[in-house]
């Protein structure tokens, strides 16, 4: 393998710190949504999912069970959510020199944050950012008014949001490399 491709292949295999934070938050939020389904029922009031069959398509996405774990659909959404969790800390631990602990302290200090308010680092920002709370808002209270939290169309809206604000925030940091 030529030195170039070796080059290549390391910067390919290297964790990102973007994919590291996305990993901690997916996992963060796969374990709030366990708790819930255990809790109270994340499909609605009282009715749990079934993860298995709501992440396959399957016959049973939801049922009326007594609150409480259900082995295996709980259990194994509980691993994939920790199993989230533990790959963004780590990459986020290789990827940047203060590791999780730095980044997580930091966040307070981001540009994301500190332009929710303040229009110093352009209203483009401030704009996007706030697109991302927006979504995020939205899902929370949404789910919590209506007490189910895997609704599609809720998901649709609330990525639309956050998306296009991640989007804005990237074409913003792209303008201040140049």
């Amino acid at each position: 393998m030529s030195e170039a491709d070796r080059e290549w292949m390391e910067a390919l295999m290297r964790p990102s710190s973007a994919i590291s934070a996305g990993s901690f938050i997916v996992g963060v939020w796969m374990a709030f949504l366990t708790i819930i389904n255990i809790a109270f029922g994340a499909y609605s009031s009282g009715r749990r999912v079934n993860w298995i069959d709501f992440l396959t398509n399957g016959d049973e996405t939801n049922s009326v069970h007594e609150i409480g774990m259900s082995f295996p659909d709980d259990i194994l959404f509980g691993i994939l959510s920790s199993l989230l969790i533990a790959a963004g800390v780590m990459g986020m631990g290789s990827a940047r020199e203060d590791g999780f602990s730095g980044w997580f302290s930091g966040l307070p200090r981001n540009r994301v944050f500190t332009s929710l308010f303040s229009t110093n680092d352009g209203l483009g920002r401030t704009f996007s950012s706030w697109m991302i709370v927006s979504g995020a808002a939205y899902y929370l209270i949404w789910s919590t008014l209506e007490s189910t939290w895997v609704d599609p169309g809720v998901y649709s809206v609330m990525i639309s949001f956050v998306m296009v604000g991640v989007g804005l925030n990237w074409v913003q940091d792209a303008k201040l490399d140049n």
